[in-house]
Order: C-alpha cells, then structure tokens, then sequence
C-alpha cells in the first residue's frame, strides 16, 4: 500500500470513529434529556442505591485506559514486548469492568431493585446497559488487536486500528464518568 493511501485509509478511519462517537453523544444526549423531563414530570421518582462496586468499577475502567495509552505509546516507540503486555492488561480490565457490571446488576436485583421498580431504576439499567453494549463493542475491538498483535500479526497497517480503539476506549471511560455524575449525583438527589 502507497503511503499517500495508507494516509488515506487512516483518515477514513478516524473520520468514521468520530461520526460514530457522533452518534453516540446523540444517543446519550437524547437519554439524559429524556431521564431529565421524567424526573421532573411526576412526584414518583427514586434514585437508585449505588452499589460500593460501581466505584470499584470506575477505578477498573481508568486503569484499563491508563493501560491502553501507555501500550500505544509503546507501540509508537516500536517496543512491541511492552505493547503487548499493556494491551494485554487493558484487554483484561476490560473483561473484568464488564463483569463487574453484571454483579453490580445482581446486587440491584438481590437487594429489590429491578428495571421495573421505579423510573429512577429503569433510567439506571438502560443507560448502564447501553454502556456496556458500546463497552462490549469496544473490547472485541481490542481482543482482537491483543490477538493479531501476540501472534506477531500487527504490522504498520494495523496502527490506524490501535489508535481508533484506542480513542474510542478513552471516550468510553470519560462516558462513564458522566453517566456515574448523573445517575448518582443528580439521579439521586
């Protein structure tokens, strides 16, 4: 492939990654709009307990970012024994957020609160769970760039990819810190 496009590819790539994220900041906008009419149309608003995990969780999902940064800056310094381990763990924190969520979910329903419970409840469940699902999306994107890069399988071509989940990731964890805000501090108030 020609440099001018490869260049070409690559701005395709993130002109793609930002219309994406586009949609999903519409997405959310058009959630918070929606939770803020609900919360104030009716006298039947609760807020929803914030299990001590979600905190827990949050520290996961910075770790995991912090994780992703410094293995592509690894990659950009052709260190790919140190790239790989990075990608590795943020891979890893990853799967262990999204796991997280699960028995943070469970603890809601173990101790009574339910989707179907209160609107604060169901506000809370669909937008964790839309997290997630984008979450989830971005963490196939990163399984399997960790698989292709520890079989030796991550050439030049494929840093246009690392950097795209890379963003996309980062946007998530900044995702989460807002939906943590507005479902604790001001859901809940």
């Amino acid at each position: 492939m020609s440099v001018m496009a490869a260049g070409t590819g690559r701005r395709v790539s993130f002109t793609g990654l930002y219309a994406f994220l586009a949609t999903v900041i519409m997405f959310f906008a058009a959630f918070t709009s929606a939770m803020v009419v609900r919360r104030g149309a009716s006298k039947d608003w609760k807020g929803t307990p914030a299990p001590a995990l979600l905190w827990v969780n949050t520290a996961v999902l910075a770790l995991g970012s912090a994780a992703v940064e410094k293995a592509r800056r690894d990659l950009r310094a052709a260190d790919r024994r140190k790239f790989n381990i990075g990608w590795t763990m943020a891979t890893l924190l990853g799967a262990l957020f999204i796991v997280g969520q699960i028995v943070v979910w469970r603890q809601l329903r173990q101790s009574g609160v339910y989707l179907n419970s209160h609107p604060g409840s169901a506000f809370f469940y669909v937008g964790t769970v839309a997290h997630a699902v984008h979450l989830a999306g971005g963490w196939i994107a990163m399984l399997y760039l960790n698989v292709r890069a520890l079989r030796l399988q991550l050439g030049p071509g494929r840093r246009t990819a690392v950097d795209v989940t890379a963003i996309y990731w980062h946007f998530l964890g900044l995702l989460w810190v807002y939906l943590l805000w507005l479902f604790q501090f001001w859901g809940n108030a």
